[in-house]
């Protein structure tokens, strides 16, 4: 029955309309029982496709399409769970505030995170990153004083490096004490188109 349905309902339209009812329909259910654990979605920017997703608490993985979006889908299914599914309804608030955000039209994200990939001091540094202004830099070796550990300058690129939230948490704001960007997770060149855009607000 639920086939003749989908057949008459789908009659005259293309594929990807049927694709998108079918997607839609599976997202209710699973949302009913309570099955969906990790929705996702991709937005395109001028860094490229980004790929959010989230979970119940909040926003938890931002991903260039350098990182390879299905790799990622894979180790969120490992990490967190494999009930995933692509539901772009329950990120159109953060794909809304990226685009305030590329448009220059906003300079912070009110966004609630999930920071479970994360943990120890790694985690501790990544909470203090919005504390850099829009607008601003700060050294990798300030925001090891400002993580409560001045030594731990190495650490805290490591930590920028596999920061799972980038953009949304500012990693690229962290830059060497000579000025120079240094490194970045959607590499150099995003890095300082990242720096371009705040600083010509």
């Amino acid at each position: 029955m639920n086939g003749t349905l989908i057949a008459d309902n789908t009659r005259g339209t293309d594929d990807a309309d049927v694709l998108a009812g079918l997607r839609a329909r599976l997202a209710r259910s699973a949302r009913q029982e309570n099955l969906l654990d990790v929705a996702y979605r991709t937005v395109d920017t001028p860094l490229g496709s980004l790929l959010l997703a989230a979970t119940e608490k909040g926003l938890v993985r931002v991903a260039f399409a350098l990182e390879d979006h299905d790799a990622v889908l894979n180790v969120l299914a490992t990490r967190i769970s494999p009930r995933i599914l692509q539901v772009p309804g329950r990120l159109d608030a953060a794909a809304r505030e990226l685009d305030e955000y590329f448009a220059g039209r906003r300079t912070a994200f009110d966004l609630p995170l999930d920071f479970r990939l994360a943990a120890g001091f790694r985690l501790e540094v990544l909470q203090h990153l919005p504390e850099i202004a829009y607008g601003t830099t700060a050294s990798y070796a300030m925001v090891a004083r400002l993580a409560g550990n001045p030594g731990a300058v190495r650490a805290v690129g490591t930590a920028c490096g596999r920061n799972p939230l980038p953009v949304v948490v500012p990693c690229h704001r962290v830059v060497r004490s000579d000025g120079s960007p240094g490194g970045y997770l959607g590499g150099p060149a995003a890095k300082e188109k990242l720096l371009r855009l705040e600083s010509a607000a």
